[in-house]
């Protein structure tokens, strides 16, 4: 028989750690990496699992990548702490696993919650990723940020949304915004990449208008509207710290 395995990198999550596992309670084998955190999130993630490893942090992509590498099932998921697999989605995870089928990898749509609101529009669902696949045939790219799996052969879709609880404030997510701006801005500059004249004006105002009206963010009230100027400033973050790059400025995402 097939064996999951599902795999965690966590930092201070001591407030998401326990509901995170206890979702994915039916794989085989759980393992989590920490990074260094100061809080319980390793004390909470031990009554879960008895894998639970340090590393230091390398960046999204290489640090799943050493999780990866960690677990010894024929089936991997990749999950992030602030994330639940609800009971329809583990029923058709264990079905894909069960069934070992040709298809290497899945990806999963995520119901994104905002405040703790599902929002709908602005791209925020389906939000496909890839998350389920066979191990020894995915890797992450070696990215800072937004980091993707890449799976040789065929890759099908599960019809059971991922629960991401992503932001629960819009401090927490001004917060991890200028973090993340900060990490593209890196991963910009390491590609070779140059800022354009203008580009701190026209790429946050394009950025509104295109979630706000083409993808009707409108249609979330309010909230749409927030998400809509909060996604816009992230656009202005990011290319401020490559301009900052580019003029040797020293831009630290720790």
């Amino acid at each position: 028989m097939p064996r999951l395995s599902v795999f965690v990198i966590a930092l201070n999550q001591e407030a998401n750690i326990a509901e995170c596992l206890e979702s994915v309670k039916f794989a085989d084998e759980i393992v989590v990496v920490d990074t260094g955190s100061a809080d319980r999130t390793v004390e909470l993630a031990r009554a879960h699992t008895g894998r639970v490893l340090t590393a230091p942090w390398q960046g999204f992509g290489p640090t799943k990548n050493f999780a990866l590498d960690q677990t010894r099932g024929d089936w991997v998921f990749s999950l992030d702490t602030d994330e639940r697999v609800p009971e329809a989605l583990r029923d058709e995870i264990l079905a894909v696993v069960a069934a070992d089928g040709p298809i290497n990898g899945y990806r999963v749509p995520r119901k994104n919650y905002f405040c703790r609101r599902w929002i709908r529009h602005l791209g925020w669902y389906p939000d496909y990723t890839l998350r389920l696949f066979r191990r020894g045939q995915g890797r992450f790219g070696d990215r800072q940020v937004h980091e993707e799996v890449k799976v040789a052969g065929p890759v099908g879709t599960l019809k059971s949304p991922l629960e991401h609880y992503s932001y629960r404030s819009v401090g927490e997510y001004v917060s991890r915004m200028d973090r993340y701006a900060r990490l593209a801005a890196l991963e910009l500059a390491k590609r070779g990449r140059r800022p354009f004249p203008g580009e701190l004006f026209y790429r946050p105002f394009f950025t509104f208008l295109h979630l706000y009206f083409i993808r009707r963010g409108f249609l979330e009230g309010a909230t749409g509207y927030d998400l809509a100027v909060l996604m816009s400033m992230y656009k202005f973050l990011k290319y401020y710290y490559l301009r900052e790059l580019a003029q040797g400025r020293e831009v630290d995402a720790h």
